[in-house]
């Protein structure tokens, strides 16, 4: 079967992102980007499924400008097969990503689609729901463990009160969460058979998607600096600052 994996790319997670002067979003200019780490671990999920022989082709997906063929090419020196990138410069919302993903699953009928859970940029957490909900297909969300059986894949799903297990019938949707695995690295080679492996580039304009915001950002700023603690002497000082805090009655 085939694999879609979904990539985005984001602010590489060792920078700290700054607020232009404005506070109308973040700056990017001269800011290092990378693979979204949600999305690194769907690809290596979608590799270790293949090397296992439960899949034949891996397809990484991007939806973003020309530059993110860079942030496919690092998939496909992971060991994704060919990409896909629908090319826009726009900033694009969970629900329409959702769609132009859904008019690329109708296309390419994967058996199961692998993302992250959450891109770091805007911690959504939609477009995994949005794009199951659109195409009618199971989902298993927030994944720390995927395995496939014949036509079932069991995802143990990480929630608020420990671990759920779900058994989910192929074609099906997955979500990946921070513990389901450790990405690999790139070997040299790889990366120069990367070069040559093929990648789509399509307008997205393409899919008839409406890409008009439906959101308004009022405004980004930094948060708060820090107060320093302080001492007490004794419990009774300490129980005294939390009334006033208002964290004791």
């Amino acid at each position: 079967m085939k694999v879609l994996v979904p990539v985005k790319r984001v602010i590489d997670y060792n920078v700290r992102p700054r607020v232009k002067a404005d506070g109308s979003g973040v700056d990017l200019a001269n800011v290092k980007m990378s693979m979204n780490p949600f999305d690194e671990i769907a690809v290596e999920e979608a590799i270790r499924l293949k090397e296992k022989g439960h899949a034949e082709e891996i397809i990484a997906v991007s939806i973003g400008p020309a530059k993110a063929q860079e942030t496919l090419r690092t998939a496909l020196a992971m060991g994704a097969d060919r990409a896909i990138l629908v090319e826009t410069d726009d900033a694009v919302e969970p629900l329409a990503v959702a769609k132009i993903l859904k008019a690329i699953v109708d296309e390419e009928q994967p058996g199961l689609v692998v993302m992250g859970k959450q891109a770091i940029d805007d911690d959504s957490n939609q477009t995994g729901q949005m794009l199951a909900a659109l195409t009618g297909r199971p989902q298993g969300t927030f994944a720390s463990k995927v395995e496939i059986e014949g036509e079932k894949v069991t995802v143990v799903r990480e929630v608020d009160g420990g671990l759920e297990t779900v058994s989910l019938s192929l074609p099906a949707i997955v979500t990946t969460d921070l513990r389901l695995n450790e990405p690999r690295y790139a070997s040299l080679p790889n990366i120069m058979k990367a070069k040559k492996k093929p990648l789509d580039v399509k307008p997205a304009a393409d899919f008839g998607v409406d890409l008009t915001p439906r959101l308004k950002v009022l405004k980004v700023s930094e948060p708060p600096v820090r107060q320093a603690g302080v001492q007490v002497g004794s419990v009774d000082e300490l129980v005294a600052k939390l009334k006033v805090l208002g964290f004791v009655a």
